[in-house]
């Protein structure tokens, strides 16, 4: 079965999606990644997994739930630190961020039958999911990231290692406040949603 990883920063505010502000501001644009990192976990939760493992760039919170291991992220830039993330994995692992909250377990559910990777290009021109059946740290160390060319870079990076890619939807990462609408809606019923909603009522009150 497959180790699930996600890539996280703790969502506190000045910290984690600035883009956002504005229109939001940094403490209402923590709360929607507060919100977007917990529907990630919870789908992951639900996802059928050998270990799931949170690599986070801070301290956990109230927003973990149980069964997952915590690991420090490590220093560099985020070719080294996705790298370093699936060196501590032994055995098939996909990885996700914490940008795509209307990721569901049907999306995660990854067979390495007939295949030795999976990836998830998103809109922006990077991925929001990055499988290897074998994990090799070498195959993400130099990709240049938060990109235009990030995710044709990094899947050229697989299949000129002779590995077998099986490419996921294209999803739409939460960067800018546009974003999180169109992410919202494909998610109605998140967490994520709410927390856009009340805010969005808010301002217009």
């Amino acid at each position: 079965m497959t180790t699930l990883l996600v890539i996280a920063k703790e969502p506190r505010p000045g910290r984690v999606k600035t883009r956002l502000t504005p229109p939001f501001t940094p403490r209402e644009a923590a709360a929607l990644a507060e919100a977007a990192l917990s529907d990630t976990l919870r789908v992951v939760a639900a996802t059928p997994a050998s270990r799931r493992v949170l690599v986070l760039d801070g301290a956990p919170g109230p927003w973990l739930p149980s069964g997952f291991d915590v690991l420090p992220q490590c220093a560099g830039g985020l070719d080294e630190r996705l790298a370093d993330a699936f060196a501590r994995c032994d055995g098939p692992a996909l990885l996700i961020g914490m940008d795509t909250p209307q990721v569901t377990p049907e999306l995660l559910t990854a067979d390495f039958d007939g295949c030795d990777a999976y990836f998830g290009p998103a809109r922006d021109g990077g991925f929001w999911a990055l499988g290897l059946a074998e994990p090799d740290p070498a195959l993400l160390r130099g990709v240049p990231m938060s990109t235009p060319s990030t995710g044709a870079v990094q899947r050229a990076r697989l299949v000129g290692a002779g590995l077998r890619v099986r490419d996921l939807p294209c999803l739409r990462d939460v960067d800018t406040a546009p974003d999180a609408a169109a992410v919202a809606a494909l998610a109605p019923h998140s967490r994520f949603a709410a927390r856009l909603a009340g805010f969005t009522a808010a301002v217009s009150r």
